[in-house]
């Protein structure tokens, strides 16, 4: 495995700082869903369903406010939107835990149609501060970055819950979220090099001419990615659930993250990537034998293959994203990106859990490699048929170049 490449991308001016104010952000984002499902569900004792709607909503907020975060920052720059929305949070988060159940589920919805834009606006600085050849590198570190996010965040908000309840642990996430936002704010990224900076303004990019065909390819497989990671999470949750081993589902999922964080290690250091449908389709393959898997003791083997192409596959998306996409909408893009993203956890946990309601636990398996399968070739036409097409924006700086 090569460091190389990590200390010559580390090395670059800003670039360490943004990764720890990008890192430390999310984790209370992560935070969030769990300490807020806990809230409903337990505290409210309104049941895991409503618990849910809560979540659901909340997250139909985030998918909605991604692209239209994106296109303010394209437009306004960072700063105007960190302080609406970090403003937001802070009113919403630490009054959830005293509002009745109607009222705290108008107000997630509003809380996700204003939510910070940690994901989106990280990587469209990333994709400004690093330099084509060594985006690869970048992007892996920062999927690597986010599952070390999405392992602290959800255990502090669980173990807060249990320790300070679930109201101050949901004004704890607000505080949190606010942190992030002045951090972000303070720091102040930029959002475009200083060559596209430099570059005259010129007329507004139309839509039409970045959101092609290959483009709504890589939104679908990005969709795929989370698909695969949440049902498959899922899967593994009720199989140990089955087999009386719930106590060894954070061991389980722990080392299911360890095994993502070494694949997007090595994925990294590689001098050229793979396309994202063959990534894609690569996991969705190597996921559905986890069906034939009964020991929860042997699944924590089985799952190395498919979790070692969890980080590279995400990766690979937001790094193709940044070399397709103009400058002037990179904002928009990346928040396309993280729609659809959040779509396909949204969409996973309801399928699979219906799924293992009436198959079993093995066939959430089944149903996220086959989604990932479907995508990989349904994405590889799509992505085929355009290949080697060159399409001129009206940005000096830019071209799109499907490859």
């Amino acid at each position: 495995m090569k460091i190389e490449p990590y200390r010559q991308v580390l090395a670059l001016p800003g670039l360490r700082s943004l990764m720890l104010v990008g890192t430390l952000a999310r984790i209370p984002v992560s935070a969030a869903g769990v300490g807020l499902t806990l809230h409903v569900a337990l505290t409210l004792d309104q049941g895991f369903f409503r618990a849910g709607l809560v979540g659901a909503l909340c997250t139909l907020g985030v998918a909605v406010s991604a692209p239209v975060a994106g296109r303010f920052v394209d437009r306004y720059r960072m700063r105007p939107v960190l302080l609406v929305t970090m403003l937001a949070q802070l009113c919403f988060w630490p009054l959830a835990g005293r509002l009745p159940f109607w009222p705290l589920l108008a107000g997630a919805l509003l809380s996700g149609l204003l939510a910070l834009p940690v994901y989106g606006l990280t990587r469209q600085c990333l994709t400004a501060m690093v330099p084509e050849e060594r985006r690869r590198t970048a992007f892996s570190l920062d999927s690597m970055l986010v599952e070390i996010s999405y392992m602290i965040g959800p255990a502090l908000s669980t173990a807060a819950v249990a320790l300070v309840g679930s109201r101050w642990t949901l004004a704890a996430i607000g505080l949190g979220m606010a942190g992030s936002g002045i951090a972000l704010f303070v720091l102040n990224p930029p959002t475009r090099s200083e060559e596209e900076a430099a570059a005259p303004a010129g007329p507004r990019v139309p839509r039409r001419t970045w959101l092609t065909v290959p483009m709504m390819a890589l939104l679908l497989v990005t969709f795929s990615a989370t698909f695969i990671v949440a049902a498959t999470e899922l899967g593994i949750i009720a199989l140990l659930t089955a087999g009386g081993a719930v106590s060894w589902t954070g061991l389980a999922i722990g080392l299911w993250c360890l095994w993502s964080l070494v694949g997007g290690f090595v994925y990294g250091g590689l001098p050229r990537g793979l396309p994202a449908p063959v990534l894609i389709g690569a996991m969705g393959l190597l996921t559905l034998p986890l069906v034939l898997v009964a020991d929860w003791r042997l699944l924590m083997l089985a799952l190395i293959p498919s979790g070692l192409l969890c980080a590279p596959s995400l990766s690979t998306t937001v790094e193709t994203m940044s070399r397709w996409v103009p400058a002037r909408v990179r904002g928009e893009a990346m928040g396309l990106h993280s729609t659809a993203m959040t779509l396909g956890l949204a969409c996973a946990a309801p399928l699979a859990g219906q799924v293992i309601d009436k198959a079993g636990a093995g066939w959430a398996f089944v149903l996220a490699g086959g989604v990932g399968l479907a995508v990989a070739v349904v994405a590889g036409l799509m992505w085929r048929g355009n290949a080697g097409a060159v399409q001129s924006v009206p940005d000096k700086t830019e071209k799109m170049i499907i490859v």
